[in-house]
């Protein structure tokens, strides 16, 4: 990926507050988010904002705020629409049995999935849509939201902050630091798709 880096250094610094914020709104909990960089976004922006570009005390709270409210509305979504379609009349593409496992796996492991999604792409924009199609409690959900939203949002921003003042040069390895952050980001779908192969 040559200048990979430079090209995202330089769309995070195009699209400012309001690109981040949506970015990181619709990767939480919004269907075509899913495309969106989320982990590796979190981090240049920290490190931006280490370079004096973004005010690091605007750029967490509107990351947690934006990654919550991405999550609620993923939710909400799943609530109203998602259950529509998981118990009309079963067809090719949907059955009602998929309904009740939905709502079992998240009345036995739903805070525990809702939380750890946060840290796996393509996972954490479809759980909390999952979440509201299984209508687990909201009371509940919004908790380990807010959890998983302060810690993910706030946690790897100021991993780039940090890493960039304390090192000035971090910028140049960008490239390499992405890469780590995308492989350590996909390895715990790797590892389920390798468990569940060998079974």
């Amino acid at each position: 990926m040559p200048f990979f880096h430079l090209d995202l250094i330089s769309i995070v610094k195009a699209v400012g507050y309001a690109g981040i914020a949506l970015a990181i709104f619709s990767e939480s909990g919004v269907l075509f988010g899913i495309f969106f960089p989320g982990d590796s976004l979190l981090f240049t922006s920290g490190l931006i904002a280490s370079q004096g570009f973004l005010n690091i005390f605007i750029l967490i709270p509107l990351i947690v705020v934006s990654a919550i409210l991405g999550d609620t509305v993923g939710y909400w979504f799943g609530a109203k629409v998602g259950t529509r379609l998981f118990t009309r009349e079963d067809s090719f593409f949907f059955k009602k049995r998929h309904a009740e496992k939905t709502r079992d796996f998240y009345g036995k492991y739903g805070t525990k999935a809702v939380f750890l999604s946060r840290f796996i792409p393509i996972i954490r924009t479809i759980a909390p849509i999952l979440a509201g199609v299984a209508k687990m409690n909201y009371a509940k959900f919004l908790k380990y939201n807010v959890a998983g939203g302060i810690l993910w949002g706030a946690g790897i921003t100021l991993i780039g902050y940090f890493l960039g003042s304390a090192f000035p040069g971090t910028q140049k390895y960008l490239t390499l630091i992405i890469a780590v952050i995308i492989v350590v980001s996909f390895a715990p779908i790797i590892f389920e798709i390798v468990k569940r192969k060998n079974k």
